[in-house]
């Protein structure tokens, strides 16, 4: 795709994504203000994805899951990720969310690498299991009615167990959307390069839906530079955007063919985006002080790469109120501007993992015996 050529719009059943932009569902970080502040950026175009549910807990309507699944009343099309192991738990979710139209499109999660999911054969441990993962994609296509279904994964577990291609196409053959493939196996965690070629494999693979890519996009050069060397219809933004929102003004602008409006903030510009951020923490949990708090997580990712000194970045990360953190910020240099080399890595980076699984679970690619409803646990990423 030339640089300069506005991308093709993103089709997920009746719902048009345009420019083909999707925001990765992430614990702890994709909740509503977030999505709100990426959305703001982005002028409302792409798609928002809410942070990951467990199918047990909204079932069971968990009241902090609840709270997850509530959307602002600007936020269309709603976009709920769902992770679950069992079938007919997964059945049931869909259908309570498409009978009580608690949202407008659903996701499946089958790309968490963290151990004490894979251990118990959750996340991106699950699609070695074709027959199990047939069975939760027909159970959710079935259940969703006229809501569309689409799946995120891995390229598989590790190396020697790849599973993207043949899960691919058995979500073909249930009737999943579309599909967002992280170009990375379970074992790698975060770490080392994605693998953008799986991408390309995939969308050759399976032409008959859309695929989206994700990995290592950390600008709007990247973005493009993913659909242009992959063919993939969209791009799936993680990582990518902590501590940066603004990507998304980014990502529109690049994909549109207005490359020249993409412009880098000042520190001055950033601390103002940081406040915003924490308010609207704030507002949604009902508590500044509460808001704030939550906040701290992000102090480093906003801050990477401008000249602020350790102390001050610890004293920001502690701040309790607005106030305080207002006056942190204004004690910094302001003026100064966007710092070379800041777009890189963030987030985590651990790679060269051993995937911790449940025994016996690679002697037989089909056998689902085994999987249990602990294997369904509050943990997102992928």
């Amino acid at each position: 795709m030339p640089s300069n050529a506005p991308a093709a719009p993103l089709r997920i059943g009746p719902h048009i994504v345009s420019p083909p932009v999707v925001l990765a569902p992430m614990a702890g970080i994709t909740n509503a203000p977030f999505r709100t502040l990426c959305r703001e950026f982005s002028g409302g175009k792409g798609l928002f994805v809410s942070e990951m549910i467990t199918t047990r807990a909204l079932v069971e309507r968990n009241e902090k899951t609840m709270q997850l699944i509530h959307f602002d009343a600007t936020e269309k099309p709603r976009s709920i990720q769902l992770y679950g192991v069992d079938p007919a738990t997964v059945g049931k979710a869909v259908r309570m969310i498409a009978e009580e139209g608690l949202a407008d499109h659903i996701d499946l999660n089958f790309g968490c690498p963290v151990p004490k999911v894979t251990r118990k054969g959750g996340g991106s441990a699950l699609p070695y299991k074709r027959h199990l993962l047939r069975a939760i994609l027909r159970e959710a296509v079935s259940g969703a009615g006229d809501l569309p279904v689409t799946m995120k994964m891995r390229k598989g577990i590790d190396d020697d167990h790849i599973t993207y291609l043949d899960a691919g196409r058995i979500a073909v053959e249930e009737g999943v959307t579309a599909i967002a493939l992280h170009g990375r196996t379970a074992a790698q965690h975060y770490g080392g390069t994605a693998d953008w070629d799986a991408i390309a494999r995939l969308k050759e693979h399976v032409p008959e839906i859309p695929v989206l890519g994700n990995g290592d996009i950390w600008s709007a050069r990247d973005a493009l530079r993913m659909v242009r060397e992959t063919g993939c219809d969209g791009v799936v933004v993680g990582r990518g955007c902590l501590g940066r929102p603004w990507l998304f003004a980014d990502l529109v602008a690049a994909f549109e063919g207005r490359p020249d409006d993409i412009a880098a903030p000042t520190l001055r510009e950033v601390a103002a985006i940081m406040v915003r951020h924490a308010t609207l923490l704030g507002e949604w949990s009902g508590d500044e002080s509460k808001g704030v708090v939550d906040f701290r997580k992000h102090v480093a990712w906003y801050l990477k790469g401008f000249a602020v000194g350790s102390e001050m970045r610890k004293r920001l990360a502690i701040t309790s109120s607005l106030a305080e953190l207002r006056a942190g910020l204004d004690e910094l240099d302001l003026d100064q501007p966007w710092p070379a080399g800041a777009d890189g890595p963030r987030g985590r980076t651990s790679g060269n993992n051993r995937v911790v699984l449940p025994d016996g679970w690679l002697k037989d690619p089909y056998d689902c015996a085994g999987v249990g409803e602990e294997a369904e646990l509050d943990t997102s990423g992928g």
